[in-house]
Parts: C-alpha cells; structure tokens; sequence
C-alpha cells in the first residue's frame, strides 16, 4: 500500500469528517484503508449510524444511492462514477410499471442491487441474505414479482415453494461460475467447504455444501472448524477470508469470477474524491422517500444481516 496516498486519505478524511465504505469486492488495499468492510445495505446502515458528513462509497452506483437513501444529510461520493452494475441496469422502472400492470394484484420484492427508481416502485426491498424470510413473510394469497435477479429469486422459490414472477436479470460475474468448476475444484480439493452465493445458476448450487451471502461466508468460515474453503463468488471477498482466517485455505471456484466495475476504484480516486468532492451522488426526495419505504418494510420483517 502506498503509505504517502494513505496518509493524504487520512487528512483529507479529517477534513471533511468522512468516513470509507468498502464492499467485500473491492481490491484488497481499498477494504484494508476502510473504516468499514461489508455487503452493500449493511455498510449504508453503518454509515447512516456514524456522525460523519462525508461517505465515500467504495462500490458501484446502486450501493452510494442505497447510502444516500438512508442518509439524506450526509454528501456521499462514488470515486468512479463510471462504476455501475450491469445486473441493476437490467431493469428500469419503466419496465418494473410495466410488469406490474400485467400482475395488478402482485407485491413486488426488490434486490437491492437495483436502482433507486426501481426501489421507490418496489413493495419490498431484500439482500441476497434475508431473501427468503423476505418472501415467505408475504401473505401467502398475493403473487410475487421478483427482480432483478432470476437466480436470487429461484433460491428464494425453491426454499419458500412460492410462485415467483421473476425477471431474467443476472449477475454476469455469477454466471461465469459453471458446474465443471465446481467439480474440478471438488475433485482437487475433496475435503473443501463449497460456498455459493445465491446469484450463481441453479446447477452451481446445486453442487455446492452452502449457500451464502458475502456476509454469511465470512460469518460461517469464522465459526467453522474447517481448514479448506471453495468460493463461487467474486473474488474479492477472498482478501477478508484469508485476512479473518489466516489457519484455512481459501480457493476461488473460478479465477474468471472478476468484477471489473468493483475494481476501478484505487487510492489516487480516493484522494480526487475528497479534494473536489466528487462524484456526488443524490436522489431525488420524491424518488428517495418511496425508496426508503421498501427498505423499511424490509427491516421490519427481519433486520439486515
């Protein structure tokens, strides 16, 4: 790690009373200079409890949206603000409406790796974490949309036996991860633990030992007493897991499963973010406080994990 850019970070972050969110995917010297590591939802809710002014998001578009949804009053910063996320960008509002007239009667349950807009037409707002206790808390007589993911959604089906309406979006990092990895890691690693996450296809979980979030695999690599671990997912998250675990051995199912929006972000875009306070991210008051209902009623029904 560059330690004169990180003694800049530092500065500046007193400065501006700033406090750095990293996702589990990030590049493993931007989750090491955070204050905070984690899933998308869960560091937005870290950060609305935190007295700081300035949130520096080190993610993608939807997670510094979801960070501005729940705090307002705070200035949040995307360091690149060319980092989005394909799967989000999936759906549009306009089709979500659209959707909807053709299930009037339905309740609609939102990823929330989804775009604001989307959010404020949603029901429900889920995590890859709860979205089962999100689905089957839902009356049982109401059909369900679910989106963006059709593969979150189908664990969701399946775990629930709830009919999904789901939309075919997807997580193209995810689907990278085939069946035959899984089997070529198996077969080299017999002893491994495969962890999944759910946004990987059907035949993948189905070969693997468990199903888990970001923030479920490194709470249950740290509870286990096992010493190998296979992980289908992006591999960023594989930092945290052998930073946490340093006696288990951590494979990747696929070297391919890279998510190259998760890596722009780098120390100097940190610093040019808090010099010029940029790239700001805001939602309309109008759009943020339906979207906010969503991940309210969200929390209702189970809190965030």
């Amino acid at each position: 790690m560059d330690e004169r850019l990180l003694g800049k970070i530092k500065k500046l972050k007193d400065e501006h009373r700033a406090v750095i969110l990293a996702h589990n995917y990030q590049p493993g010297e931007i989750q090491d200079l955070a204050d905070f590591t984690g899933d998308s939802l869960g560091l937005s809710i870290k950060a609305a409890e935190t007295d700081a002014d300035v949130i520096v998001f080190c993610g993608v578009q939807f997670m510094a949206e979801t960070a501005a949804i729940l705090s307002p009053e705070k200035t949040v910063l995307l360091p690149d603000k060319s980092a989005g996320c394909p799967m989000a960008d999936m759906i549009t509002a306009e089709q979500l409406r659209q959707l909807k007239k053709e299930y009037p009667d339905a309740l609609v349950v939102c990823y929330v790796n989804s775009s604001a807009e989307v959010k404020a037409d949603s029901d429900y707002c889920c995590t890859s974490a709860n979205a089962v206790e999100v689905v089957n808390s839902l009356p049982k007589d109401r059909r369900i949309i679910f989106v963006p993911d059709q593969h979150l959604g189908r664990f969701a089906a399946e775990r629930t036996g709830r009919d999904l309406v789901l939309w075919p979006g997807y997580c193209h990092v995810h689907v990278v991860i085939t069946e035959d990895d899984i089997r070529t890691a198996r077969a080299k690693y017999p002893d491994a633990i495969v962890m999944a996450h759910p946004e990987c296809t059907e035949p993948v979980k189905e070969l693997s030992d468990e199903m888990l979030s970001t923030s479920q695999m490194l709470k249950f690599a740290a509870r286990s007493t096992a010493k190998r671990f296979i992980i289908a997912t992006e591999i960023g998250i594989i930092h945290t897991l052998k930073k946490e675990n340093p006696n288990a051995q951590f494979i990747a199912a696929s070297e391919r499963a890279i998510c190259p929006n998760m890596k722009k972000i780098t120390m100097e875009k940190i610093v040019w973010a808090l010099e010029d306070m940029q790239y700001k991210i805001s939602v309309p008051n109008a759009i943020r406080e339906k979207a906010k209902k969503a991940l309210d009623k969200m929390v209702e029904i189970l809190p965030a994990r």
